[in-house]
């Protein structure tokens, strides 16, 4: 199901980036979502992006969303900074794989556009008086998107800003930063990937697995170039088995033999076509399933996933 917005305002937050703020039509409400939610983004027959909602639940009758301009965008991030205010777009329900833990104090570290999901939770956080603090890793202040908004008073005790911190400076801060647990925190980590491997790496001597949370905007790339060879699906509602080359994913096999599975970001991230096993070990190229969900190997997805054993069984 989708749901129709329209474009109330564009606010371009830094060179690169810019906001959107998105209402329903006619006056219509929006579903709820909880910090840490993302929206799919409809922006032409094939191309769908995820963009985290960057307020606090709650706070406005709006979604509000911001897209960094990427260099070597694959179309989506180009196509979000041509827009207009005013325009129609077709979005999802709000969906959360990043939610908030239970925690003592909340520890958000995000690293340029990864302070979309961050600011949300920050901003919910303090509404509800929990301990938090957001260490927030960018270019200059000039790169840092929200710098009004997370200055602004109410926050402003709990933001830390870092600017150009070359790698020796930042794996030297992150270590005083991280190498003592406080009993019953919870880390949440969004932006590139070297910042968020770095910041995971350093963490790992002193955070528990299940007090660690990641948000990714593309898979690794070094899963997805990974050895490709050629395995068999079977269906288990019919039976039907085919077999998946290594050129071709299993969605787009399936897709040939007429059985169309939902799909969003197809890059292992968003879960949308997560799909359970039932026989055979997969080879799990995600960033969506936890180590210990992968070690299950009872689901999978099947947009960048393969497959460790000659055939997979499917609950399809």
């Amino acid at each position: 199901m989708t749901l129709s917005v329209r474009i109330a305002q564009i606010k371009r937050e830094t060179a690169e980036i810019a906001s959107f703020a998105l209402v329903a039509h006619e006056g219509a409400s929006l579903p709820p979502y909880t910090s840490g939610a993302h929206i799919d983004v409809h922006l032409a027959p094939g191309l769908t992006r995820q963009y985290s909602l960057c307020e606090a639940p709650g706070a406005s009758a709006r979604y509000l969303i911001a897209v960094k301009r990427e260099a070597n965008s694959r179309g989506g991030s180009r196509a979000m900074h041509e827009l207009k205010e005013g325009q129609a777009l077709e979005i999802s329900a709000p969906r959360n794989n990043f939610p908030l833990a239970s925690a003592s104090h909340h520890v958000l570290l995000a690293g340029g556009i990864g302070v979309t999901p961050l600011l949300s939770m920050a901003q919910h956080l303090q509404r509800l008086g929990e301990s938090f603090e957001l260490q927030y890793f960018t270019r200059s202040v000039e790169h840092t998107a929200f710098h009004d908004r997370l200055s602004a008073p109410e926050l402003r005790a709990h933001v830390a800003f870092h600017y150009a911190l070359d790698p020796e400076r930042l794996r030297a801060y992150l270590r005083q930063l991280l190498w003592h647990r406080r009993d019953g925190a919870h880390l949440y980590l969004c932006g590139p990937r070297p910042f968020m491997d770095l910041v995971e790496a350093t963490a790992a001597p002193t955070w528990p697995p299940e007090a660690v949370h990641l948000e990714y905007f593309s898979a690794d790339p070094s899963a997805l170039s990974g050895t490709r060879e050629a395995f068999d699906i079977v269906l288990a509602s019919s039976g039907a088995r085919y077999t998946v080359p290594a050129d071709q994913t299993i969605i787009q096999v399936l897709s040939e033999h007429g059985t169309e599975v939902p799909t969003s970001c197809e890059q292992g991230v968003c879960g949308t076509c997560l799909t359970g096993v039932l026989d055979g070990e997969p080879d799990h190229r995600d960033v969506f399933l936890t180590d210990e969900e992968k070690r299950a190997c009872d689901r999978m997805l099947l947009c960048v996933s393969r497959a460790r054993s000659p055939r997979l069984t499917l609950d399809l």
